[in-house]
Formats: structure tokens, C-alpha cells, sequence
């Protein structure tokens, strides 16, 4: 791997590279057991033997986090005044350009998958690569198969916006809940769907992104780190 500064390597944790400045200066970083001379010196983060106050540093170039986001709850990074899925992520998991890769609506739950992983987000969500993200969708009324049909051809809704086909299946132990598979993440997307067809969504709950389920033991507001194999069940590239 390409040499990396020691600064940009240890601010892929919870610290920022000036508290990285601050602690070499005090000589509490040790590269290959030496105090390290510099914030700036060039390592080889995956062969590097690296401490922060003799605890083991292990670096990992990216990081991917299975979160359960509650109700009211922004799906952004920073969004000023209102607590965001970010904020819910804690300080062991915490490092520099986290961000939801897809968003929910601030009233939608479930799972939510966090990255810093930009190429990863960005192939996951594209259309064409046919990512499915799995809902449980509560619905005003019990819907009629004719409106269902609808959804599953693809609709055009009012303002012109074409939709690709979705797989919607009944719930069997519920006349108003549908289980639905899209691979877009157009605006409201499915609120949008169940509206058109003149049904209105109450409640809506994210449960699989690609084959990859939300962890169960998972409470609201609750994360953990995915593992490479369960990365692959949302998309082996």
C-alpha cells in the first residue's frame, strides 16, 4: 500500500488530526515502538506498528455501520440544530467524513447504512446496479390488487417521475402492511407510490439493504460495525 502521513492514518479514528499533533508532540504516538518524530511522517498504515497510549492502533481504511435509525431522526451528516443519524454513532465508531449512504425520512425507521466509503455508497445506490432495499410499509387501508399491479410495473407519477418496477408482497397477519423492494431512492419515494395509487403510507420501515438484514438485536438509535462478509450480502464488488 502507498505511504500514508500518520496524522491522516490515526484521523481515520475518533481522533481529529490536531489532537493526533498534540499527542506526538507528547509523545504518547510509537510507530515500530519509537516515539514518532513528526505528525507528518510517512507510514505504511497496514504494516506499521502503531500505539496510541500503549494501546494498539488497528487501522482500517474504511468503516461500514449497520444503524437502526428511530423516528425523528435527520439522515445527514450535519443538519445544524436536529440530531442526525451521525449523531447517534458513538466515539469508538466515530471518524472523519461518516455519512449515510441513502437517506430515510426524518419519520422513517430501520436500517440505515454509514460509511466513508464514497465509491461503496455510490455503487450501492445507483439504479443500474439493481441494489434492492427492503421496506415494511403500514398503509391507510387495505390495498386492492389492482393498485399493487400498479406498483409493480413501474408507475408515473403526477409530476412526470418514472419508476422502475417494485416487488410488493402482502404481509400475511396484517390487512394494511405490504413488504416492498425498490432499487431507487428517488424523494419519498414510496410515499409518493402508495399515494398515487390512493392509499397513503402511516408508517415506513427499512429492513434489508441488498440481502444484508437489519441486525435484531439492534435497539432504535443502537449501531455496530458490519463485517466484510455481511458487506457482501448488500453487494460483492
Amino acid at each position: 500500500m502507498a505511504l500514508e502521513r500518520l496524522d491522516k492514518v490515526l484521523a481515520t479514528g475518533a481522533l481529529s488530526r490536531k489532537e493526533v499533533k498534540t499527542l506526538v508532540r507528547k509523545g504518547r504516538v510509537l510507530v515500530n515502538g519509537q516515539p514518532a518524530v513528526s505528525s507528518d511522517i510517512k507510514i505504511d498504515p497496514e504494516t506499521a506498528d502503531i500505539c496510541v497510549d500503549s494501546e494498539p492502533f488497528s487501522y482500517k481504511r474504511y468503516v461500514y455501520i449497520m444503524l437502526n435509525k428511530p423516528a425523528g431522526v435527520v439522515s445527514a451528516s450535519n443538519s445544524g440544530r436536529e440530531k442526525t443519524v451521525v449523531d447517534l454513532v458513538p466515539e469508538t465508531l466515530q471518524r472523519s467524513g461518516l455519512f449515510p449512504a441513502g437517506r430515510l425520512d426524518k419519520d422513517t425507521t430501520g436500517f440505515v447504512l454509514l460509511t466513508d466509503d464514497g465509491a461503496f455508497a455510490h455503487r450501492i445506490l445507483s439504479p443500474k446496479n439493481h441494489i434492492q432495499k427492503t421496506y415494511l410499509a403500514t398503509l391507510s387501508q387495505c390495498p386492492d390488487e389492482e393498485s399493487l399491479n400498479q406498483l409493480r410495473e413501474g408507475l408515473t407519477l403526477r409530476d412526470g417521475t418514472k419508476l422502475l418496477p417494485a416487488i410488493v408482497e402482502r404481509m400475511p397477519k396484517s390487512e394494511t402492511q405490504v413488504c416492498i423492494k425498490i432499487c431507487e431512492g428517488k424523494y419519498h419515494q414510496i410515499k409518493r407510490m402508495f399515494a398515487a395509487v390512493g392509499n397513503p403510507v402511516t408508517a415506513l420501515h427499512r429492513t434489508h439493504m441488498g440481502d444484508l438484514e437489519l441486525d435484531a438485536a439492534l435497539s432504535p438509535g443502537q449501531c455496530r460495525e458490519i463485517s466484510q462478509e455481511e458487506r457482501k450480502q448488500i453487494a460483492d464488488f
